[in-house]
């Protein structure tokens, strides 16, 4: 028989078992809720994975591969970057008589290149080298495109579409 001393302490045990037990609960709830953000925004940080297709029709018709947009200071800014593998067919995305631009897929807003007073355009558009990495910037006034957006890039007759900007 259990005395009555001996039913409050099982009594407390199991209660202090319930609490425990609730608090750790609740404690994996928020490390599987902390776990689950910092996946989330780990995924949103780095580009989704290119398409092996998308990768070699850009280095076949175009001879460029590495195609990448990135937001850049503090998002006032987009830099579009790629590598030749090709001068010749690369030649039409530094073809300096054609005007570049990056047009953000959810507005249809469409960015220049800006040409500053003493600096002059911001782009590279000397020509190109095998192996050699090329940038441009775009201006981003307004912040309208943000990191995780979809952007096309069209520089004459060259046309990447659907860029994750990183």
């Amino acid at each position: 028989m259990v005395s009555a001393r001996h039913g409050v302490r099982l009594a407390g045990l199991l209660a202090a078992g319930l609490l425990l037990s609730t608090f750790a609960g609740s404690a994996a709830s928020a490390g599987d809720a902390a776990a689950s953000v910092a996946a989330t925004s780990q995924r949103a940080t780095h580009a989704a994975p290119r398409s092996r297709r998308g990768e070699a029709y850009y280095a076949m018709i175009y001879g460029v591969d590495q195609l990448q947009v990135r937001s850049v200071s503090s998002g006032a800014s987009l830099e579009f970057r790629y590598r030749v593998l090709d001068p010749g067919k690369a030649s039409v995305l530094n073809d300096q008589r054609a005007t570049p631009y990056l047009i953000d897929q959810k507005s249809g807003t469409r960015l220049t290149v800006p040409t500053m007073e003493k600096v002059g355009t911001l782009r590279q558009v000397a020509d190109p080298e095998p192996g050699r990495e090329y940038w441009m910037l775009f201006a981003n006034s307004g912040k309208v495109v943000k990191p995780g957006q979809r952007v096309d890039i069209v520089i004459g007759a060259f046309h990447a579409s659907s860029l994750l900007v990183e």
